[in-house]
């Protein structure tokens, strides 16, 4: 990574393809936890490693916690931790702005690769 500037340091992790998508979906879960499958469910177009890969980086740095209930099938829950509930803002407040900004974008997008 990128140990002397935190800025990047950070940002290479949470602004991947697929981190930003789990905390979200994370979020808008009508519970405090989700379970593993209901997870895959939400977001379909993630592969089952990919969105375990995700889960323990942001369980890694400390966005999401993973909890691990003794039955069989063994029960694996996954929640939101304060730190990610003060990003929340954050990254609600971009996902407005790119839903304000979406057409305009897709518009400049398309006039560009018609150059």
């Amino acid at each position: 990574m990128f140990p002397n500037c935190p800025i990047r340091n950070i940002l290479a992790r949470l602004c991947d393809k697929w981190s930003l998508l789990v905390i979200y979906t994370l979020n808008k879960a009508d519970k405090e936890t989700i379970r593993f499958k209901e997870l895959q469910r939400e977001i379909p177009d993630i592969s089952q490693k990919m969105l375990t890969v995700t889960l323990r980086t942001l369980e890694d740095d400390g966005y999401v916690t993973r909890t691990v209930y003794p039955e069989v099938p063994p029960r694996v829950e996954y929640a939101l931790t304060e730190r990610t509930h003060s990003l929340l803002p954050h990254i609600n407040a971009l996902i407005e702005w790119a839903l304000e900004n979406k057409d305009a974008i897709i518009k400049d997008r398309r006039k560009a690769n018609k150059e």
